[in-house]
């Protein structure tokens, strides 16, 4: 359970389905430094989701 306010860290794969991409597009936005990590759960990387909204939204416009 989080605290209030703070914001919610989601694996890869999970982060990739939320935003209705592949989890290779994940891998690529931080690769680009579109998406930046903010955390580790053992292997995975974890994201906050409103980062990975930002960066879909950001890709969604450059095409």
């Amino acid at each position: 359970m989080t605290s209030a306010g703070a914001p919610t860290l989601i694996p890869g794969p999970l982060a990739a389905q939320e935003a209705g991409v592949a989890p290779a597009t994940i891998r690529k936005w931080v690769q680009l430094g579109r998406l930046k990590p903010v955390g580790r759960a053992g292997r995975a990387q974890l994201f906050r989701l409103e980062d990975v909204f930002a960066a879909e939204r950001t890709a969604r416009r450059t095409r």
